[in-house]
């Protein structure tokens, strides 16, 4: 007959061993696409803000302003073993910077998009390879080439 040990020891080891994943997104990715509309020399403060909302930061820079929006995805994964316990963290943004001159005309601006660049993985893994980025780029409107 089993016992109590022989029949409970096996599930509880069953137990535990596991995984767990994790996502946190703040703000909204940036809209590539609406960021390519922007044209120096027409666009305005209220265009761009019309376009994406607030920004998350405003720089006074003496007549001119610049404004800043963010957005930012992070993914982790864990792997709890008996002894060992395994964790990656995966955090990317897209960030922009929109500058106007004293009238809020826009002058310039500049951009970097990766949150959708962000992987669940392993340690071991590598998740900034150039090829999966390409193909994760070449699927984001406004940023694939």
């Amino acid at each position: 007959m089993p016992t109590f040990r022989s029949r409970v020891l096996p599930l509880l080891l069953l137990l535990l061993p596991a995984c767990a994943f994790a996502r946190q997104d703040t703000n909204d990715p940036i809209d590539a696409t609406v960021v390519h509309t922007f044209t120096p020399g027409k666009t305005t403060a209220r265009d761009v803000t019309a376009a994406l909302g607030a920004p998350t930061e405003v720089v006074q820079l003496g007549k001119r302003t610049a404004y800043r929006y963010d957005a930012t995805t992070q993914k982790s994964t864990v792997l709890f073993l008996l002894l060992v316990n395994f964790a990656n963290q995966d955090g990317r943004s897209d960030r922009l910077w929109v500058f106007f001159d004293e009238h809020d005309v826009l002058t310039h601006h500049g951009a970097s998009y990766s949150t959708h660049r962000t992987q669940y993985a392993m340690p071991w893994e590598d998740v900034h390879e150039a090829a999966d980025n390409q193909s994760r780029d070449a699927k984001r409107p406004g940023v694939g080439k």
